[in-house]
C-alpha cells in the first residue's frame, strides 16, 4: 500500500472541507449530485471519446497502482542476473533454459529464451529494446487518460456554472428555486478545478513515475542478458548495473 498517496488524497479533500467549514460553511453545501454528474460525467465522456477503448481500459485497470504500486527490487533483480551469469559460465547457455520455464514475467522469459537459442548480443539488444518501447507507449497511452481528465474537467466545471446560472435567470420570479441554481453553479467549478488538480493529474503524474521504474527494470534485464550473452564476468555485470541501484 502506497500511504503517501492515500494520505495525500485525505489531505487534500479535508483541507478544502475543513475550510468551508472554518469560513461558517455548511460541509452539505458542497455535496451536490447534479454538479457532480455534470462535472464527472462530462468529463469521462469526454475522455472516452478522444480514447481508443483499450487504452482506456487499460488507464482505468493502471489506477490500482496509484495504492498498490508494482515492487521492483532492482539488487534483487542484479543478485539473480548474476546467478544467471554464473550458471551460464558453468553449464554453457542450455543451462538457463529451466529459468525460462519457470519465469512469469513474458519480457524476462523471451530474453531468456533469446539466450538459450544462441542469438547474437546485438539481435537480443534489439529484440529487447523494441519490446521496452511498444509496452512503453501502450502504458503511457494508458495513463494519459488521467491527463486528459485533468485537462477538461475545469472546463466541464465551468460548463456547469453556465448551466446552473441559467437555471438561476429562468426562475427569477421565484425565489425559492435561485438558491439550487446558484449551488450547482458554483459547487460544478469547484468539482471540476478541485478534481483535476486534486486527483486526476496527481494520478497522471504518479502512473508516469511507476512507467519510468518498469523501464528500467526492463533496461536492467535486458544490459544483464546481452552481458550474459557476450560471457562476461559476473563481476563487470555487477559494476556495469550498479547504476541501476541509484
Amino acid at each position: 500500500m502506497d500511504k503517501t498517496s492515500v494520505i495525500g488524497l485525505v489531505l487534500g479533500i479535508s483541507a478544502i472541507v475543513l475550510g468551508q467549514w472554518l469560513e461558517g460553511g455548511h460541509i452539505a453545501s458542497l455535496l451536490q449530485f447534479t454538479a457532480f454528474l455534470i462535472v464527472i460525467g462530462g468529463t469521462i465522456g469526454a475522455v472516452m471519446l478522444q480514447s481508443r477503448l483499450p487504452d482506456f481500459m487499460a488507464g482505468v485497470r493502471m489506477l490500482k497502482w496509484v495504492f498498490l504500486p508494482p515492487q521492483h527490487d532492482f539488487r534483487r533483480i542484479l543478485t539473480t542476473l548474476m546467478g544467471w551469469s554464473q550458471q551460464a559460465r558453468r553449464g554453457g547457455l542450455l543451462g538457463l533454459e529451466q529459468y525460462a520455464q519457470a519465469e512469469k514475467d513474458a519480457y524476462v522469459k523471451r530474453g531468456i529464451q533469446l539466450l538459450v537459442d544462441g542469438a547474437e548480443p546485438d539481435m537480443i539488444r534489439k529484440a529487447l529494446e523494441l519490446d521496452i518501447d511498444a509496452w512503453e507507449l501502450r502504458a503511457k497511452a494508458a495513463a494519459r487518460i488521467w491527463e486528459s481528465a485533468g485537462g477538461y474537467a475545469p472546463t466541464i466545471g465551468i460548463l456547469g456554472a453556465v448551466l446552473g446560472l441559467i437555471h438561476v435567470m429562468e426562475n427569477l420570479t421565484d425565489p425559492g428555486k435561485l438558491g439550487a441554481g446558484i449551488a450547482v453553479a458554483f459547487v460544478a467549478t469547484i468539482y471540476g478545478v478541485g478534481s483535476a488538480n486534486l486527483i486526476f493529474l496527481p494520478i497522471y503524474s504518479k502512473l508516469r513515475q511507476h512507467i519510468d521504474t518498469e523501464v528500467r527494470r526492463r533496461e536492467m534485464m535486458m544490459e544483464g542478458i546481452v552481458t550474459i550473452a557476450n560471457g562476461e564476468n559476473p563481476r563487470i555485470m555487477e559494476n556495469k548495473l550498479a547504476g541501476f541501484l541509484t
